[in-house]
């Protein structure tokens, strides 16, 4: 048998993207992050943040990072993905994720990492940047997303009645009358109600609506209503969004913006969809009127998800430009 070394090494020259490592840590507060990292040991640090909250980090995530450039890290966020314990909301703040990727540097013993997140992703990078910005080399956004309420509630409303008002009918139809006249807000107590009866539907139905307005050219726009109440696996983004949004992703009201002049110095590109409907480019634009040295990349033809058209090629450059930018 060939040592654990040549093993890996093995592994490594027949797929340059398998993890470097791959581990669980600690976080305290009984919770273990899964935790993995990319390309090569003494490439240049990266973090990627995944969105939600509360989906977790995919294999080809690992992508979006040239390995023989990086070492990136990739990280599920508390109660995300293989993290542990599953779906856990206790402890489970946005200070909470800020500290928890202190401790993930510190393990790895980076002084500056690049931080590159999209969506929510987006959200935490500019929490963890403005928190410590002595420690971000460059930041990579995709989709800015506030961490608002009003974002949200704009997303759910506004926006999907002008554009899927079908869906929106639907959409309105799992609540009560009462409900129907602050939805968005309806839709979070039934997801965190503890009766299955009332948050499976409640989450399917979120997740669904969502998930059309995330795709540019989506492959359904109305929502199969006979298959909210038929029992199946149900999909954890619900829970710990709603978890999150009914706290105002527990910050300040604009604190990312009232706080984005601690970004100054920081090189920083954000790639926006031209027809994201959950991210518009209002957005991004928003935050780049106060954060110096930032640019933005319009993707035309593309909505909010990293596989529309575009969009992945275009974060990949973000990556990659800043890396030229900030050298090693």
């Amino acid at each position: 048998m060939m040592p654990d070394a040549d093993a890996a090494s093995a592994v490594k020259r027949a797929d340059p993207f398998a993890p470097l490592t791959s581990d669980m840590l600690d976080v305290g507060d009984g919770h273990e992050l899964h935790v993995e990292s990319v390309g090569r040991a003494d490439g240049i640090p990266a973090v990627y943040l995944h969105g939600g909250p509360g989906s977790g980090c995919q294999p080809d995530h690992r992508r979006l990072f040239d390995p023989d450039r990086f070492c990136a890290v990739l990280f599920d966020q508390r109660g995300c993905g293989r993290s542990r314990p599953k779906g856990s909301r206790a402890d489970n703040t946005t200070a909470h994720l800020v500290a928890d990727m202190e401790k993930i540097r510190e393990k790895f013993g980076f002084t500056r990492w690049m931080v590159v997140g999209g969506s929510w992703g987006a959200t935490l990078a500019l929490a963890y940047a403005e928190a410590h910005p002595e420690r971000v080399s460059g930041i990579a956004l995709r989709a800015t997303f506030l961490g608002t309420r009003a974002e949200v509630e704009a997303a759910f409303t506004s926006r999907l009645s002008q554009f899927y008002p079908a869906l929106y009918e639907d959409f309105l139809s799992v609540l009560t009358s009462e409900e129907r006249a602050q939805p968005v807000g309806a839709y979070w107590r039934r997801i965190l109600d503890a009766d299955p009866a009332v948050h499976g539907p409640a989450a399917r139905a979120w997740h669904d609506v969502e998930r059309t307005l995330s795709e540019h050219k989506p492959a359904r726009t109305r929502l199969d209503l006979a298959a909210l109440n038929v029992w199946r696996t149900l999909p954890a983004t619900p829970f710990m969004e709603a978890h999150y949004f009914v706290n105002d992703s527990f910050m300040s009201e604009d604190q990312l913006l009232r706080n984005a002049h601690r970004l100054a110095g920081i090189p920083g590109i954000i790639v926006q969809g031209r027809y994201d409907l959950l991210c518009p480019p209002g957005t991004s634009q928003a935050l780049a009127k106060v954060w110096p040295g930032s640019e933005i990349r319009v993707v035309e033809e593309a909505g909010h998800s990293l596989y529309d058209g575009g969009v992945r090629d275009a974060v990949m450059k973000s990556i990659a430009d800043l890396a030229s930018k900030i050298g090693h």
